[in-house]
């Protein structure tokens, strides 16, 4: 892996993916002391960084690995992204979601003619059942977070964000499942000057924070988080990459993402998810460390259900 395999993952989906606005907030900036570039993912295809890792694993794959079909489990975004880049490339996709994934996500996901396979919320379950589709119908499985192909595509949003804003001094993203921090730690690696990267944690599925500090993957135990794309854990790809290039990891409370979200859209105009709101919330938390700095925010998605929000 080097800084061409990152080139060629943004060629190749570039044709799929909208070049996502990059917008400022001088309230926002006031508000935080420093100047903030939120990278606007929430405009992305199917409303989420997420369709740039599922665009170039599906593009990765040959064209008899197409024919079988791809297969992959998600609570929401990547389960979008996965029906629509394979709707556009002509491929079946199985899809494992929890049976309390928001209906809003699986109503998106049938709208991109994603075959919808529901299991229990657990862990276990969604990969049992991906399993299961991946030996019966021969599909090549694709995994959300921890997959070469995803974290590489996942990449090109950061890689957008130093192309428009090469003197950035930070860029935060959220953490779940650890793709998407994987992918910017590596653009911030090959693409600046010196930019670090920082992710953002809900104290209540701290896992990554735990993992930094462990030096092994660490699981939650809770999941109680209003960042509901937050509830995975990392996984043997992207752990490396984000203990060798991520400088540390900020957790926040529930109050301060939701004030955050809600900061967001009332100042922006703009709607986000709570798990987008993560680390925006983490730089309102430590304000001395960020002060006067020039900060980018990846706004990761904004597929909220709008009938059911925090705030």
């Amino acid at each position: 892996m080097n800084k061409q395999t990152l080139i060629q993952a943004h060629n190749r989906i570039k044709p799929f993916i909208h070049k996502t606005p990059v917008l400022t907030s001088q309230l926002l900036d006031e508000k935080a002391g420093c100047n903030l570039y939120f990278k606007c993912e929430n405009f992305q295809k199917m409303g989420a960084f997420k369709m740039r890792g599922a665009a170039n694993a599906i593009l990765s794959l040959s064209q008899e690995e197409r024919k079988r079909g791809v297969v992959t489990h998600s609570s929401g975004n990547f389960a979008q992204a996965v029906s629509l880049a394979a709707k556009k490339l002509g491929v079946k996709a199985y899809i494992v979601m929890p049976e309390n994934a928001p209906q809003v996500k699986k109503d998106g996901v049938r709208t991109y003619e994603g075959e919808i396979i529901e299991c229990d919320s657990t862990p276990q379950a969604r990969e049992a059942t991906a399993n299961s589709i991946k030996e019966e119908k021969g599909a090549t499985f694709l995994h959300p977070s921890n997959q070469d192909e995803v974290i590489y595509g996942n990449s090109t949003a950061a890689i957008e964000l130093l192309e428009e804003q090469p003197n950035l001094d930070l860029i935060l993203t959220p953490v779940g499942g650890g793709g998407l921090i994987a992918g910017t730690a590596l653009a911030a690696h090959y693409f600046s000057n010196n930019c670090k990267v920082i992710g953002g944690e809900p104290m209540e599925a701290d896992d990554a924070y735990r993992s930094l500090i462990s030096g092994k993957i660490e699981t939650n135990e809770s999941f109680h988080t209003v960042a509901d794309g937050l509830r995975t854990h990392l996984g043997d790809r992207n752990f490396p990459i984000i203990q060798k290039y991520v400088d540390k990891i900020i957790r926040v409370e529930e109050d301060e993402i939701i004030n955050a979200m809600q900061l967001i859209w009332e100042r922006m105009k703009i709607i986000i998810e709570p798990s987008c709101a993560v680390p925006f919330a983490a730089v309102l938390k430590n304000k001395e460390e960020f002060k006067n700095k020039n900060i980018g925010i990846i706004l990761s998605g904004g597929n909220v259900d709008v009938t059911n929000l925090p705030f």
